[in-house]
C-alpha cells in the first residue's frame, strides 16, 4: 500500500517574498488542494492552476494561460466551462491570511491529459482580484500578484 500522490507549491509575491504554501494530494475522488495564503491583500482573489510550470516576476506571465487541457471556457458558472484549473476564490481576512480547501475532479497527480505533473509542469496562481467564474479566459480576476510551482 503505497502513499497517496501528492504536490506542493510555494507562492512568492513579485518581490520574491513567500506568501503562501499549498499541498495537493491525489483521492480516489480527485485532488485536494489546500492553499494557505499569508502576508497577502486583504480581499477576494481569484486562483487557478496555469498551463507553465514557471513563475517569472514581477507580471508571472511565463505561468501561461489557465490549466486546460480539455479545451472548456473559464468558469464554473460558464455553461461551455470550466477549465481544469479553475479553483475557488481564496478569501484573505485584514490580517493578511486567507486558505481554499477544495477537491478537483478535474485534474490529477497520477500519468494523463489532465495531469499535473505534464510535459510543461504546472504552476498555481494568485490574482489581485476576485473571479467571477464566468468571463473567459480568467474572470476578470486582474493581475497576477503571487505564484508558486506545483512540484512533487
Amino acid at each position: 500500500d503505497k502513499a497517496p500522490l501528492s504536490g506542493e507549491a510555494t507562492l512568492k509575491d513579485k518581490d520574491g517574498k513567500q506568501v503562501g504554501v499549498a499541498t495537493l494530494i491525489q483521492q480516489p475522488d480527485g485532488v485536494r488542494i489546500v492553499v494557505t495564503g499569508y502576508r497577502l491583500p486583504p480581499g477576494v482573489h481569484g486562483l487557478h492552476i496555469h498551463a507553465v510550470g514557471q513563475c517569472q516576476p514581477p507580471e508571472f506571465t511565463t505561468a501561461g494561460a489557465h490549466f486546460n487541457p480539455t479545451g472548456k471556457k473559464h468558469g464554473t458558472q460558464n455553461p461551455e466551462g470550466p477549465h481544469a484549473g479553475d479553483l475557488p476564490n481564496l478569501n484573505v481576512q485584514a490580517n493578511g491570511e486567507g486558505g481554499v480547501d477544495t477537491v478537483s475532479k478535474a485534474v490529477t497527480l497520477d500519468s494523463g491529459a489532465t495531469s499535473l505533473f505534464g510535459g510543461n509542469g504546472t504552476s498555481l496562481v494568485v490574482h489581485a482580484t476576485a473571479d467571477d467564474m464566468k468571463t473567459d479566459p480568467a474572470g476578470n480576476s486582474g493581475g497576477r500578484i503571487a505564484c508558486g510551482v506545483i512540484t512533487r
